[in-house]
């Protein structure tokens, strides 16, 4: 990573102005959904606790009530659980940089030609905040793992640079849609830390 920071006045927005449910829904921070990779490289962001009140059902109670009550994931749900993550060199969330945004996230039937499939891809494209920035892969990463973590397993997360934004889109697409290189980066001890601090902002 630049020992300087590469933008150094990139352009904010403000949180007001950004599309959002959250202020109205529970919170997906302490999401259980996701793979158990994830799970164990991330322990601090997957803590599974669950407390039941004496008047909550239990698990088993309201399992069934919540298959049949699941509401459908959209795109605003998708951006409200990435938007919130933070730039790795600006204290700043990646929604109020524009580095993620709702029109650049599309959710579409994993298998086309199965109609009735529950499997889902999400794709979500980002724009990096420069065209030559070197953190583009981890930020790639983050918007990842956060996805993953958060969305049932019948999603499928796909995370690319738009088009046009980046002077090396292509290399670093390949590198976010390869699952084994994705698996070794997050072997990194240094790179984990960098994702679980973007994650701390998350609501």
């Amino acid at each position: 990573m630049a020992s300087e920071m590469q933008n150094e006045n990139p352009t904010i927005l403000s949180s007001a102005d950004l599309p959002t449910r959250l202020r109205a829904s529970v919170s997906h921070k302490n999401s259980t959904y996701g793979s158990e990779f994830f799970a164990f490289a991330l322990p601090s962001l997957t803590d599974g606790t669950v407390k039941f009140s004496d008047n909550s059902p239990s698990p088993s109670e309201s399992e069934s009530d919540d298959d049949l009550m699941e509401e459908p994931i959209d795109e605003q749900e998708i951006f409200d659980l990435i938007s919130t993550i933070s730039d790795p060199e600006h204290p700043i969330s990646l929604g109020a940089l524009a580095v993620v945004s709702l029109p650049d996230i599309a959710i579409k039937p994993s298998l086309p030609n199965v109609p009735d499939s529950p499997l889902r891809t999400v794709t979500v494209l980002i724009t990096p905040t420069i065209t030559h920035c070197s953190l583009a892969t981890v930020i790639g990463l983050g918007v990842r793992v956060r996805l993953e973590q958060s969305l049932p397993p019948r999603f499928r997360v796909d995370v690319q640079i738009k088009e046009g934004t980046h002077s090396t889109a292509d290399e670093v697409n390949k590198q976010l849609a390869d699952k084994e290189r994705v698996a070794a980066a997050l072997e990194n001890g240094t790179l984990m830390g960098v994702i679980a601090k973007m994650m701390e902002t998350c609501q």
